[in-house]
Parts: structure tokens; sequence; C-alpha cells
């Protein structure tokens, strides 16, 4: 076989280049030698094959939303999937058929004229590939469970002998351990996903609430949101972001699917005996609510650093003093650590069901910082290991779509005891070890 690279390919020294090239972190950037934009699903077969056939480098990208910039090389080429973005939605079934490289706003967007959802992220620029492969955490979370939960099937192209691709189905009656392993076994790491089918849920109206605090309630208002977010009606899943000193603002925010009266009652033991300085409760179409929470700074290319980890039981007092401590004394104005609550559906699947393995876990939080002259990184970045290791004793693993190459330990950190499976489903599916990163799953040997 002789493959060639066919789809939109942008080299070197197009014109195009420099912003083909460009990841939203521009924190360790990279210089690939071309980008191949696959139009058809041909187009991602025939790229694999290329890349094997003539031992060049290669890396996916969909969204170009990783943290670490894994989707990103030296050299090489980037298999983009971005322009594979059909949807189409079947009403009667309640299953929507959604190409791999669309991203969350027009997902949510397409849905929403037909009446119904998926269960996904917030920013709108994020791709529906990477979110759904790592698990994908979201407001609708805790009804109707990760976006992976609702995946049926798919398609993936992956290595066919020593040298080829060849394009698959999985699903739970159809290369079910390659299935397993997409539903939270990270991107990158077994194929290229083509296209998903999904579960729909119908949904039209929903009620949202915004409590904001002074930085001086901290405490107070963080172990009442730690201690009522998880363990609330399974309809609402809300978020804290906790801002540094200086800008003086506790927030939570929330989405309920359900009544702005029922979503007042809700919320009485998170004001209550807290002292916020603001409460809003409103009900608004699902589309605006989705509107709302997008932030459109999110498609801005910046220099950033994430982690973060889980949370299984309320933090002590203690670990409440170290997050104040570390957002008293922070490397920009900008950082904050965010929190979402998790349980409900999420917790109502065995943490072996599906290759994401935190299913126990109460909270997910997130460590975050950005600057904007490259010089300031070394101080950025060791803000947020300090503050992971300071928070060690109190927090369990990461959510693999936020990687950190500074942890050292990652395959326990992100799969715990579900790694053992996922290596073998990789040997089996990829056992020359085409799909690498730098912390990609291996085979075994």
């Amino acid at each position: 076989m002789v493959a060639k690279l066919t789809g939109r390919i942008v080299y070197l020294n197009d014109k195009d280049y420099t912003k083909a090239r460009e990841n939203l972190n521009l924190f360790n950037s990279k210089f690939p030698g071309a980008i191949v934009y696959c139009e058809k699903e041909v187009d991602v077969i025939n790229a694999l094959a290329w890349a094997r056939e003539n031992n060049v480098s290669f890396r996916v990208r969909s969204g170009r939303h990783s943290y670490e910039n894994f989707s990103v090389l030296n050299g090489g080429i980037i298999i983009d999937i971005s322009e594979l973005n059909k949807i189409s939605v079947d009403l009667d079934k309640k299953i929507a058929t959604i190409q791999a490289g669309t991203n969350l706003g027009k997902v949510y967007t397409h849905l929403w004229e037909c009446g119904v959802t998926i269960p996904a992220g917030t920013e709108f620029s994020v791709g529906l590939a990477g979110l759904t492969l790592g698990g994908g955490i979201g407001l609708l979370s805790r009804l109707f469970g990760l976006t992976c939960d609702n995946l049926i099937g798919l398609r993936i192209v992956i290595p066919k002998g020593k040298s080829e691709a060849k394009v698959v189905d999985a699903s739970r009656e159809t290369n079910s351990n390659l299935f397993w392993a997409c539903c939270g076994g990270g991107g990158g790491n077994f194929g290229i996903v083509t296209q998903f089918h999904f579960r729909v849920h119908p949904i039209s109206i929903v009620s949202l609430f915004r409590v904001e605090w002074d930085w001086k309630h901290l405490e107070k208002a963080y172990n009442a949101w730690q201690t009522w977010a998880p363990f609330t009606d399974l309809r609402l899943t809300s978020q804290l972001e906790l801002s540094t000193k200086s800008k003086n603002s506790i927030v939570a925010e929330g989405q309920f699917v359900g009544s702005k009266a029922d979503l007042k009652k809700l919320i009485v033991p998170l004001v209550k005996n807290t002292k916020p300085r603001k409460i809003q409760v409103t009900t608004v179409t699902f589309i605006k609510a989705v509107k709302h929470f997008n932030n459109p700074a999110g498609n801005i290319p910046s220099f950033f650093k994430r982690s973060g980890s889980f949370v299984f039981k309320p933090l002590p007092s203690k670990a409440i003093e170290i997050i104040k401590q570390f957002l008293s004394d922070p490397p920009n104005e900008e950082a904050t650590i965010w929190q979402q609550s998790l349980g409900g559906a999420v917790q109502q699947i065995k943490p072996t069901e599906t290759a994401y393995f935190h299913r126990k876990a109460i909270i997910v939080q997130e460590y975050n910082t950005s600057w904007e002259k490259e010089e300031d990184a070394s101080i950025n970045l060791s803000w947020v290991v300090a503050l992971r290791k300071a928070l060690k004793p109190y927090i369990q693993g990461d959510y693999v779509n936020w990687p950190d190459v500074y942890i050292k330990n990652w395959p326990e950190t992100y799969y715990g005891e579900n790694y053992a499976r996922l290596r073998k489903i990789k040997t089996e599916v990829d056992p020359f070890n085409v799909f690498r990163f730098q912390q990609s799953i291996s085979p075994l040997p």
C-alpha cells in the first residue's frame, strides 16, 4: 500500500501556518511540519497510514484545548479533525450522531434546535472528542452523568498491521473492550475517533443561581458549599470559584433542571449563616444557560498552567486554610481555584464499569493560573505545583482532561485501578505503540 495525505493540508511556509499550528496554551508551543485538516473519514485513515508508512511522528487534534499541548509536536504532522463536524438527530430513537471534530458550541446549538441535549462541558470551543474520551464533566453531570456515560457507540481509526490503518465500530456489543477504554481512557491513546453516537435528553427550561461573598467569608462559604453541593437534589449541579484575596470575590453558580421556586428552597443551606453579599435566582431557556456559562476568553490563546484533583470527602479546616494561604499569595491576581460538584448520576456507575475511575469523588477541583509574559512562567508553574503538593494529604487523583506533566505517578493518578486493563487493551489495539505522547498509555512489553 502506498498512502497519500488527503484533505486540506497546511505546510510550514503557507500563510495560514501560524494560525493553524497554534493551540490555546502558548506556553511550550510547538512547530509541526504540516497540519492535515481531515474533511472526510478517509482523510483520517490516509493520514494515519501515511504517517506509519513514512515513519513520521504525529499528534491528533480537535479543539486545541490540550492543557499540556500533547496534541501538537515539533516536526511531524498534526492530524486535525475539527472539520469533521456534522450532526444528525433521530428524535424517535433519541440518538444523536455527531462527528468527532465538532465543538461544544455547535453541539449545544444544534441539539437545542431539536429540543434535546447531552451532558458536556461549558466552553463552546472545546472539542467533543477530547472531552468525551476523558470522561466529560459539566453542569448536567449529576443528573445525566458524564458525557461518556451517554455514549452508545463510535467509529475509530486504529492501526492495522505494521504500516496501515483501518476504521472500526465500537460499542458495548462490538469491540466492547475498546469502547470501554474510550469512556474515560483519555484522547490520543488508542486511535482517532471520527464519529460518536449519543443518547440525548429532552430539555427546555432550567433555573440558575449565583451567590457572591466577600473574600473574608471564604471558610464559611467553602464549607457550606462542599457539604451541600454534592449531596443536594441531583438535578442541581454547581461550581464554586475561589478568587485571589485582592479580587475580594467568592462565587457559587449552578444549574437546576427545575423551577425557580424549588431552586430557591434548595440553596437555603448554602446561603444560611454564610453572609452572602448577593443572591440571584433566575429561570432561562437551556440554550441561554449554556451561553451564560460559556467563557469566550476560553478560545483566546494565552500562557497558562492548569492542574486538578478529586475530593472524596469534605475538606477539613486545615485544607481550607491551605487554599486560603495560596490565594492570599498568588503569582498574579487572576489565579483561581475552581470546584465542581459531582455525585448523583456520576456516582451511580461503578469505578470499573468505564475507564473513568474516580466515580466516588464528590468534588473535582482545578488549579488555574495564566500570565502575559513568557518570563513569568516559572513563578506561575511553581505556584500550581506547590499548591497541589500542599493539598496532597486531602485529595486523590486528577482528571485526565486536565493533564499535568509534573505528576510523576500519572497512570494511577488519572486511571486508578483501571490502568492495568487499559494497558491490556492498548496492547490489543495498538501493539506497536503508534499513538504515543508524553503521558500516553503504553502497551505491555
